[in-house]
């Protein structure tokens, strides 16, 4: 199976793929509101889009919150490509972006389910568990090589 990974800031057509994995995750598949999962940020992020083929599959956005970090943000796989390793090779591309953008941390507010996922790229937790549309998120943080 053959990754390409694009990326993009703002609206077209990879924040249209983006989307299109983003309703069936969490708002098909997870239950989120439409309403609340499509927000003003999508015109002044970056989004990525990892496809396989013509297709698809996973998705982030990534939100310069403060000088120098990404809050990476609808971190998302579609259910028939999990536990193939796409997500690691989103969070690889990110990672290579980061140094043209000096992005040297990156967070999240990763859902408990999804954890461990992060551990295993590098991220640390930080806080406490918080709720995010009712379901239990931890933030966490990467620090990189720069």
């Amino acid at each position: 199976m053959t990754i390409k990974i694009k990326h993009a800031y703002g609206l077209g057509e990879i924040q249209q793929d983006a989307r299109m994995i983003r309703q069936a995750v969490f708002v098909e598949e997870q239950g989120f509101s439409a309403q609340d999962e499509y927000d003003h940020l999508d015109s002044t992020t970056i989004h990525i889009v990892a496809y396989t083929n013509t297709q698809a599959v996973a998705t982030a956005r990534l939100h310069e919150e403060q000088l120098g970090t990404w809050h990476i943000q609808r971190v998302a796989t579609l259910a028939s490509m999990r536990h193939q390793g796409i997500g690691r090779l989103l969070f690889d591309e990110i990672e290579a972006l980061a140094p043209q953008f000096n992005i040297h941390t990156l967070t999240l507010g990763a859902q408990l389910q999804a954890r461990h996922f992060y551990e295993q790229l590098g991220f640390n937790s930080h806080g406490d568990i918080f709720l995010d549309a009712n379901v239990p998120h931890i933030e966490m943080i990467k620090l990189l090589n720069r």
